[in-house]
């Protein structure tokens, strides 16, 4: 007998992908490399793929996205995903995740390069000798000391071109809407808004993702606000510079010269900054190092597998990222609201129409990630209810589709814990709430239900009823567990005032079916009885 080894995953590789990343990816799953593919050629095979990883030679259009049925990852091996239609994975609940790092010193360094290279017009002597020319004059440069050298973006690429910068002895302000002006100081730039970085800058290099807020951000408007013979230069996204404004500017003389390896349209062949002497060009190389293609390609190996086999993506992009120092804290309690969640929907009758997620003690303190834990929230709370997948990446997204109110509270009350998570839901009709909280190495507790006073642990199969506190109505209950040869493995209850309504919650070794769950509600004296499975369905 011959045994045929069937891989339980494909993967599609639509642009060329060092063949490091693809060894790795070739031990565990059927890897396909069919590049230059145009979108209806992809629209056709797609369908068979679990996992699609790409460059920027990719459009991985809606259409694409839809007709694939079966992916669950799309990988970028690189920084932007411009090409890639982040709504249209988000709604299908597809991951989306790229490599950022890997070509960061890549593409500092070609800034680096474009720059003095501009200042000294290396590229327009090189043609020039090469032509026998001996012309020095023509190519008079400047000096970059002393030059302030404004960076448009202080992410990992804009931090890194200005420590380089500022070994140069240039004089270094930026503009990030993420970054605030302590931390900019820590790496040795001066914060400052965008009109003012343009005004004061003798150089400008852009390095933003190419979104709504950052389309033509330099234009002729704030062109004309710049100093007379600025530098620009350009390593990140076409797009950012408004090309028409930009060769106007060179012409009239307001800018002296500009450094591009990116483009509005790729290849720009038919572009009039092309005839202009002052403008020095690559074909999009800033990532073109053996080393950067060889770490986005592993990169984005391993993050395919860990998603494929049921892990998360380290730099997953449309789901909130949880930093590394916020791990230990964030990814625990993320982890409990998953189960409070599905705790919370198997408790409650009805449709849903509201969720209040309160964050008490340090965990209001902004210092943490909520919105990773309240997307894992809403995933638990959907997931048992829905028909359509529901994970991380989509789930606010389909809360928001079908109407539920989703809000966030932040409050230093913890009840007496360090940290305490209370998640509240209301529905057509009624609410329920359920807190929890975190303790050493990670062990969890849910320490209230609607008010009631618990210690119990999230996990397993529990009944939850309300009845009155009177001797003998928690007994019928058991019997009725005994009758049926369910074994209760825990029991707690609680009460705000003797006599009135309780709480009762009863761990069980095995499900309940829902004829002995009406059974238990029929008895005199208990008001409510809901049976819950919890089950650690994480990310």
């Amino acid at each position: 007998m011959i045994w045929v080894l069937t891989l339980s995953y494909r993967v599609l590789v639509s642009d060329p992908l060092a063949e490091e990343g693809l060894a790795i990816l070739r031990t565990q799953f059927e890897v396909d490399e069919k590049t230059d593919l145009n979108e209806d050629q992809l629209i056709s095979i797609i369908g068979n793929y679990d996992a699609l990883l790409v460059r920027s030679g990719t459009e991985v259009t809606a259409k694409v996205i839809e007709a694939g049925k079966n992916l669950r990852f799309i990988g970028r091996a690189g920084a932007g995903v411009d090409n890639i239609d982040m709504n249209a994975a988000t709604r299908k609940g597809i991951i989306v995740a790229n490599a950022p790092e890997g070509n960061t010193l890549a593409a500092t360094e070609h800034t680096m390069a474009m720059m003095l290279s501009l200042a000294r017009n290396i590229p327009q002597a090189t043609a020039s000798l090469k032509k026998k020319e001996w012309k020095r004059s023509k190519f008079m440069g400047v000096e970059l000391n002393e030059k302030t050298l404004g960076i448009l973006g202080l992410g990992r690429i804009g931090r890194e071109v200005s420590k380089r910068a500022t070994a140069l002895g240039m004089h270094i302000v930026g503009y990030d809407p993420f970054i605030g002006k302590e931390k900019a100081a820590q790496f040795g730039v001066d914060s400052m808004s965008v009109e003012e970085l343009f005004r004061v800058s003798d150089v400008i290099t852009v390095h933003t993702p190419l979104i709504k807020e950052t389309k033509h951000l330099i234009n002729a408007k704030s062109i004309a606000t710049m100093k007379d013979g600025v530098r620009i230069i350009n390593c990140a996204r076409g797009g950012i510079i408004d090309e028409k404004a930009l060769f106007d500017a060179i012409k009239s003389g307001k800018v002296a010269g500009a450094a591009l390896d990116v483009f509005e349209e790729e290849p720009p062949l038919q572009s009039p900054l092309l005839d202009l002497d002052q403008v020095i060009v690559t074909p999009h190389l800033g990532a073109s190092t053996v080393e950067a293609q060889t770490n986005v390609a592993v990169s984005i190996a391993k993050q395919c597998i860990s998603v494929l086999e049921g892990g998360s993506a380290k730099y997953v992009v449309n789901a909130p990222l949880v930093p590394a120092d916020q791990q230990d804290v964030v990814e625990p309690f993320a982890r409990l609201a998953e189960k409070i969640g599905r705790f919370l929907i198997q408790l409650v009758e009805g449709r849903l129409e509201k969720v209040e997620i309160i964050y008490g003690g340090e965990l209001s303190s902004g210092t943490y990630n909520t919105k990773f834990i309240t997307r894992v929230a809403l995933k638990g709370l959907l997931d048992p209810i829905l028909q359509v997948p529901v994970n991380m990446v989509n789930a606010e997204y389909i809360a928001s589709e079908r109407g539920i109110r989703v809000s966030e509270t932040i409050t230093a009350d913890a009840q007496g814990f360090k940290n305490l998570i209370t998640i509240r839901v209301l529905t057509d009709k009624g609410e329920e709430s359920v807190s929890g909280t975190v303790f050493f190495k990670g062990r969890s507790r849910i320490v209230a239900i609607g008010g009631y006073t618990m210690d119990m642990i999230p996990e397993g199969y529990v009944i939850v009823s309300r009845h009155l506190d009177k001797p003998g109505v928690i007994g019928r209950a058991s019997t009725i567990l005994g009758q049926a040869n369910i074994n209760i493995a825990g029991m707690q209850v609680g009460r705000i005032n003797p006599g009135q309504e309780a709480i009762m919650v009863l761990n069980v070794d095995s499900e309940v079916p829902e004829e002995i769950m009406d059974e238990i509600r029929a008895k005199v004296g208990i008001f409510s009885g809901r049976f819950a499975k919890l089950s650690d369905n994480w990310i």
